[in-house]
């Protein structure tokens, strides 16, 4: 519980730069881990500047010549799985948890502290016993948040100013010089990945990136997405169980009572669908692929074939055997069935009403189980 965190992987500034937003307010129970956190923050600091001397210049001459494939949809609705199966593809390169979590030093530093990476992580996911190891793909949203305060997941780390770092998503009411800030940090991230994989071009799942459709395709005209979208009565449940799981893994302060939390999520849900529901109109035809998570946890495999022919994508046949053995490996994935209180079912349709109508769901679609089959 005390190295669990991602926080001991955040640049040196940007670490002291939260704990000032937050006032250094730390609760005392979790002092160890901001021990541990500085500790191991305070020894990846030379490495982090060795890096950038090394690096800093080449990673800005660097072009990424392959606009990336951008994995979006709100939490639990399949991103992760997706992204482990096509990153099984050798024609892309995509963040590992160790470049996600170590993301300024992992071009020198992975013989030295990828061990440290592995030794932290759980060997589950704590949500859904899905896999967890310092090379399996990963969000590149952690990658944000260790150098930049523009990461919903600082909020995780940070809970009792959770609104602030949930509002990172859409950034509503951003001044332009925080969206260049942000741009910058982005693009910076990604040249760096680009650089490691030699040109390849990037997948990349960062649920954060649903609320950023217009600054993606300004960077990136033929960038390609995959939007994933699920019943919104079984992500409400599911979503509620990830952030009891997680928040209190990461975080330096008490989360707040769970009520708070439970209506700062649903109103990210709310701002950020309707965001992506307004915009997506501005991704070029044959720039944008679909899912529905129900479908695409029956037929995982029928699915990636029909993104890889929706936007165009070359390689799939190649690509085939890999994604098979891959989802052959997946059984012991965790779909909870749960049980629907009248009042949770009514305040789902009260707040999300208008996402039960736009992707067609009902009561009577709740949930779901994996079926490995390949065929």
């Amino acid at each position: 519980m005390v190295t669990n965190t991602p926080l001991p992987g955040y640049a040196f500034p940007n670490l002291m730069r939260l704990l000032v937003q937050n006032r250094f307010r730390v609760s005392p129970r979790y002092l160890p881990r901001l021990t541990y956190t500085m500790t191991l923050a305070g020894v990846i600091t030379p490495f982090y500047i060795r890096e950038r001397l090394k690096y800093d210049k080449k990673i800005q001459e660097t072009k990424i010549t392959k606009d990336p494939i951008f994995i979006i949809g709100h939490w639990r609705c399949g991103t992760t799985l997706l992204h482990n199966i096509m990153s099984k593809d050798p024609q892309f390169g995509f963040f590992t948890t160790f470049q996600a979590y170590l993301p300024t030093i992992y071009m020198s530093g992975e013989k030295v502290f990828k061990p440290i990476v592995a030794s932290s992580l759980p060997k589950k996911r704590p949500m859904d016993n899905g896999d967890m190891d310092a090379d399996l793909p990963q969000e590149d949203q952690y990658a944000m948040a260790a150098v930049s305060p523009y990461s919903y997941y600082n909020g995780w780390c940070f809970p009792r100013n959770m609104a602030r770092y949930f509002n990172s998503v859409c950034m509503a009411d951003a001044s332009p010089q925080t969206w260049e800030n942000w741009r910058q940090t982005y693009l910076t991230i990604l040249k760096k990945a680009t650089l490691y994989y030699g040109g390849k071009q990037l997948l990349l799942k960062n649920q954060d990136n649903t609320g950023k459709i217009p600054q993606l395709l300004d960077m990136f005209p033929n960038a390609k997405f995959i939007f994933i979208y699920r019943s919104p009565y079984s992500m409400y449940m599911s979503q509620m169980k990830f952030m009891r799981a997680v928040i209190p893994r990461y975080c330096i302060q008490t989360p707040p009572p769970v009520e708070e939390v439970e209506d700062l999520m649903m109103k990210l849900y709310t701002e950020m669908t309707k965001k992506y529901l307004a915009e997506r109109h501005l991704i070029p035809d044959g720039n944008l692929a679909e899912i529905k998570y129900e479908t695409f946890f029956k037929q995982p495999l029928r699915t990636v074939h029909s993104v890889y022919k929706k936007l165009g994508l070359s390689g799939y046949d190649a690509a085939e055997p890999a994604f098979k053995e891959y989802i052959s490996t997946q059984h012991e994935i965790e779909t909870d069935h749960y049980t629907y209180p009248e009042p949770v079912l009514k305040k789902i349709e009260n707040h999300w009403g208008f996402a039960l109508k736009e992707f067609k769901y009902t009561r009577s679609s709740i949930n779901t189980t994996l079926d490995p089959s390949t065929k």
